[in-house]
């Protein structure tokens, strides 16, 4: 059919060379829409629109947020989950390397969005033809994009390739590693003109999109990563005092997905989030659904339940059947021993019981399982067609950087202050920091992010940018099928390697790091 549709087109032209050719001159001429590019892009607001939306359809590519390849570095390979059964062996074995589950689609994934982020930033910047409302806020939307991509491949990789403006194969193909805080520091300046661009807040069909107050919050972490504390405590508090985001009273309600739809899967905790209910830069309606696959690895397999599988079976799948719900998830994403040990939680810790499921309706089960953040609604979250949004950000993580950050800077006096309205709804009656240590609050504070942020993907880049990732994989209680992390972890596992494929297009990668992040 291609090559009928061809061959008819040079016959027109021929046609109208020899018959008309006044004619043909005016058919030559004409400007194609059809064919866009750049330079016949970018000329109204609609079409920057377009352009901005297509960035975030980055965000729920299968290479970055919708499957495995993100969580595999930043939370499997930790102390707070594994899986049901042996599956993705060489992330929870600890057993990547160079070439081997190295992370090459995320890392493709990632580079992508830079592209698109950076295009769209080139053309629509000065752009007269555009209102200047929606020149700021197409930029500030694509800076907070573009920096969330160099946000996680500095965490994951370190130091890695850097640019802003679109540049040519050639160049692409020879660029080094540029060292990991030259990147931040552009990035944090990127998302603080971001931060003057965006609003406060969205509403309606463009919920999804990138507030002023998630340019903080990421422009918080990176200040995180570099340990720039005073920059990470500024930020924090900003957040805090002049933000429209409060915590929630429950913590429960953080992550209650029942019966919710597009309006009412955002709460006022969520300040940075990944849109799977109904994107509205893939052109979804507010009824559409994205699956979110990784959603599912939280969720029980039926096959796996109940413990009592020959006696409590029919009884598992009534009471299932009862409240519309369905055992229909992957089992990948399990909490370890420890996490599930009660008394590894502070005594009276009401997080502990939405977090951590041991049983269903009395009925209990084979493994447990992180039900703060399953929904196993056959409804509203069948196998195959799971929509709920990936929280990146929330508020209560601002509260616990903004203590870290005070303390690091000038002990634990004004810090209690931050981690303690946390913990106000994480006990009844109250149970406060005070008369710490600063190295005592330190270590304190790693376990009260594991047992706030449990699940979140946050577990694997905080152990390590605290210097004890290998020490706590060393002396990890893990699942059977997944204790050879314990002898297999070393100091390079901190990192990914870069991967194989991208050093034999790009042998230029190796020349500051011949070792390829330890892994040579």
């Amino acid at each position: 059919m291609k090559n009928i549709k061809l061959h008819l087109t040079k016959l027109l032209m021929v046609i109208c060379l020899i018959i008309i050719p006044s004619a043909c001159e005016e058919y030559l001429a004409e400007d194609f829409r059809d064919g866009l590019s750049p330079a016949t892009f970018y000329n109204s607001d609609a079409e920057a629109k377009i352009a901005v939306d297509g960035a975030y359809s980055m965000l729920t590519d299968a290479g970055w947020f919708k499957h495995r390849d993100r969580p595999a570095w930043w939370q499997m390979p930790a102390d707070e989950i594994s899986s049901t059964r042996n599956i993705f062996k060489e992330t929870y074995n600890i057993t990547w390397d160079e070439g081997v589950a190295d992370g090459e689609r995320y890392w493709n994934t990632l580079y992508e969005a830079i592209r698109n982020s950076s295009d769209a930033i080139s053309n629509i910047q000065g752009n007269e033809k555009l209102s200047q409302t929606t020149i700021d806020q197409s930029l500030g939307q694509l800076y907070v994009i573009r920096a969330l991509a160099y946000y996680d491949l500095t965490c994951v990789w370190g130091d890695v390739p850097f640019f802003t403006e679109i540049l040519a194969p050639e160049e692409l193909a020879s660029l080094e590693r540029t060292p990991v805080k030259t990147i931040r520091d552009a990035m944090v300046a990127d998302l603080q003109t971001a931060y003057g661009l965006l609003p406060d807040s969205w509403s309606g069909s463009n919920l999804g999109r990138m507030s002023k107050w998630a340019a903080r919050a990421l422009e918080a972490k990176f200040h995180m990563f570099a340990e720039n504390w005073q920059g990470m405590l500024t930020a924090s508090k900003d957040i805090i005092d002049n933000s429209p985001h409060s915590l929630m009273e429950n913590f429960g309600d953080v992550y209650n997905w029942s019966n919710a739809g597009y309006s009412n899967k955002v709460n006022p905790e969520h300040i940075l989030w990944i849109d799977f209910t109904g994107l509205p830069a893939k052109g979804l309606s507010t009824n559409s659904e994205d699956n979110y696959q990784r959603g599912h690895d939280y969720v029980p397999r039926l096959r796996d339940e109940p413990k009592d599988k020959k006696g409590r079976q029919g009884e598992l799948k009534a009471a299932l059947a009862a409240n519309d719900h369905e055992f229909g998830g992957y089992g990948g994403a399990s909490p370890l021993p420890l996490l599930t040990d009660r008394s590894s939680w502070d005594a009276g810790d009401l997080r502990y019981d939405v977090t951590i499921a041991t049983e269903y309706e009395g009925i209990p089960l084979k493994f447990a399982y992180m039900s703060k953040l399953w929904n196993l609604s056959k409804t509203f979250s069948p196998r195959g067609n799971k929509n709920e949004n990936f929280v990146m950000i929330r508020l209560a993580d601002i509260y616990l950087m903004a203590g870290e950050a005070e303390n690091e800077l000038n002990g634990p006096g004004n810090a209690y202050q931050y981690v303690n309205k946390v913990r106000e709804r994480a006990f009844e009656p109250d149970q406060p920091w005070s008369n710490m240590t600063q190295q005592q609050f330190r270590e304190e504070m790693w376990e009260e992010r594991l047992h706030e942020l449990c699940g979140e993907s946050h577990r694997k880049p905080d152990l390590v940018r605290w210097g004890i990732y290998v020490d706590r994989i060393r002396n990890t209680q893990f699942q059977k099928h997944n204790m050879p992390a314990v002898q297999n972890v070393q100091e390079k596992h901190q990192y990914a390697p870069i991967p194989l494929s991208e050093i034999q297009l790009n042998p230029n990668l190796l020349n500051t790091d011949p070792t390829n992040n330890g892994y040579r």
